[in-house]
């Protein structure tokens, strides 16, 4: 398997991970909903998943390329998670 194709299918375990636990974040921001103070709850939980599978790329691609990603490897990281924008804003806000 090439380091794209570790990387993407990293990416996506991570997204169907984070998207699983979306009701999970919504009933613990309204729970705590005096402490967070979040507007839109879908909204923030939508930032904390396209975040977390940023982090989880930057991260995988360090394991797999023993070195700091390139700038160019960040951006590859960045297309792939920001391809998976419809399906994410379809599974939080559908």
């Amino acid at each position: 398997m090439s380091q794209d194709e570790q990387l993407e299918q990293l990416i996506n375990q991570t997204l169907d991970g984070a998207l699983a636990t979306v009701p999970a974040h919504l009933d613990e921001i309204e729970q705590n909903k005096d402490i967070i103070k979040v507007e839109n709850p879908k909204e923030f939980v939508y930032g904390l998943i396209i975040g977390s599978a940023l982090t989880t790329g930057i991260t995988g691609l360090v394991q797999i390329k023993k070195e700091l990603p390139t700038p160019e490897d960040q951006i590859k990281i960045r297309d792939l998670v920001y391809k998976k924008i419809p399906q994410i804003r379809e599974r939080i806000f559908g």
